[in-house]
């Protein structure tokens, strides 16, 4: 039996807070909010649901792994998310130069301390304006 598991239809964030991750995310990321349903807040990446689920109280949030958002200019999407007041862990930097591109990234944190990046397949020899 051929499974087919290879299209992510959700991926649920835990946080302490739904109403600041909510703007967090809707209003300095820029995602486009689905819906809520009381302390779920669901927004579309493309297809793929970002769910912030609230933890039960005194439940501690342990950060672990990374979601990457793709963009088409890093140098422009990293000077417009510290204009909406992002502070990034690590700027924008070569990651691999791959056979056909650059692979560039750039590391922030929500407001729970969920390690977030933007990244850019560049094209070979890409460097950012500074």
């Amino acid at each position: 039996m051929l499974l087919n598991l290879n299209q992510i239809g959700q991926i649920a964030v835990p946080v302490a807070d739904p109403d600041r991750s909510e703007a967090f995310y809707q209003d300095v990321i820029g995602l486009r909010k689905l819906y809520r349903f009381g302390d779920l807040c669901f927004f579309d990446c493309a297809g793929v649901r970002l769910l912030l689920d609230k933890v039960t109280e005194g439940t501690a949030i342990t950060p672990s792994g990374c979601i990457y958002f793709r963009c088409a200019d890093i140098a422009l999407t990293c000077a417009e998310l510290e204009r909406r007041g992002v502070s990034f862990t690590s700027p924008p930097h070569l990651i691999a130069r791959m056979d056909d591109h650059d692979l560039w990234m750039a590391f922030f944190e929500d407001p729970d301390g969920h390690t977030l990046a933007v990244m850019q397949e560049a094209p070979k020899g890409y460097v950012p304006p500074k």
